[in-house]
């Protein structure tokens, strides 16, 4: 990578040059990296924030500077916080795909029937994202986890996504972000992965054994475009004591599949 310094609006910023002969902006990822260690720490001064990122408090306040300037940092006090302009981001991005749209009731639908955690999960640059989360009578837990990014490796949903993708794809995913054990159960072995992924293509359905956390169990399913490939994958999760084999292993695949082929009907209408 070729580092070079050029002038935008008279301004010195760092430039450099990508394998792909594509540019990046130095200041560009700085104040990306700005807002995403605002939200880690939920809000923060400005000498507080330059000690989280190592930087000088003078460039933090030149960049939160004009990120307030343009709205999408406000500040209380003497502490800054993200605005809502990100909110209204976070909705175009969930509903610029008529898959993302419609999950919602399915997901709800699942919690609902199951008693469970229910979640729709899509895969983006290599990595998982939760999309919609509803809890069930017997859910695990209740925050929300949407937005967040998740190994693919340790959960149902995400080994559902994986088993649909090309076996390339798959090794540049593992080179990329390896393969992190969340549990003693997580698979961190890349032949393991690759045959129960094939077991998974062929059942259709995926099974988490406390592999993301500890004393809980999922179950997931892919779910597919009109184009057949894959655009995300629904799964149920819940204490590993409430999973009886047959619950497990036959009633939450039977009620994963069903909906999931409910969704990709209602997917590929015009």
């Amino acid at each position: 990578m070729h580092v070079a310094n050029v002038k935008y609006d008279g301004l010195n910023v760092s430039s450099m040059s990508t394998t792909d002969g594509g540019r990046t902006l130095q200041t560009t990822a700085t104040s990306l990296r700005v807002v995403e260690t605002l939200r880690e720490l939920d809000g923060a001064r400005v000498t507080e924030l330059a000690e989280a990122m190592e930087l000088a408090p003078s460039t933090v306040h030149a960049h939160l500077t004009t990120l307030a300037e343009n709205e999408y940092v406000v500040k209380s006090g003497d502490v800054y916080h993200l605005s809502l302009a990100f909110l209204s981001l976070g909705d175009y991005v969930r509903n610029r795909r008529k898959a993302y749209r419609i999950a919602e009731s399915y997901t709800e639908q699942l919690a609902d029937e199951t008693e469970c955690r229910a979640v729709f999960a899509v895969e983006e640059n290599g990595r998982g994202v939760y999309m919609y989360t509803y809890s069930g009578q017997h859910a695990v837990w209740t925050y929300s986890t949407v937005g967040k990014r998740f190994h693919l490796h340790q959960t149902a949903a995400g080994k559902s996504i994986l088993s649909q993708l090309p076996r390339q794809r798959v090794e540049d995913v593992v080179d990329e972000w390896g393969l992190p054990a969340a549990t003693e159960h997580t698979i961190t072995d890349v032949d393991t992965l690759l045959e129960q992924l094939e077991t998974v293509r062929d059942r259709g359905v995926a099974f988490n054994h406390e592999e993301q956390l500890d004393g809980v169990k999922a179950v997931g399913v892919p779910v597919k475009g009109a184009d057949g490939r894959v655009v995300g994958a629904f799964s149920v999760a819940s204490p590993a004591n409430r999973m009886n084999d047959d619950r497990f292993e036959t009633d939450l695949p039977e009620t994963l599949l069903g909906v999931a082929n409910e969704f990709e009907l209602e997917n590929s209408l015009t």
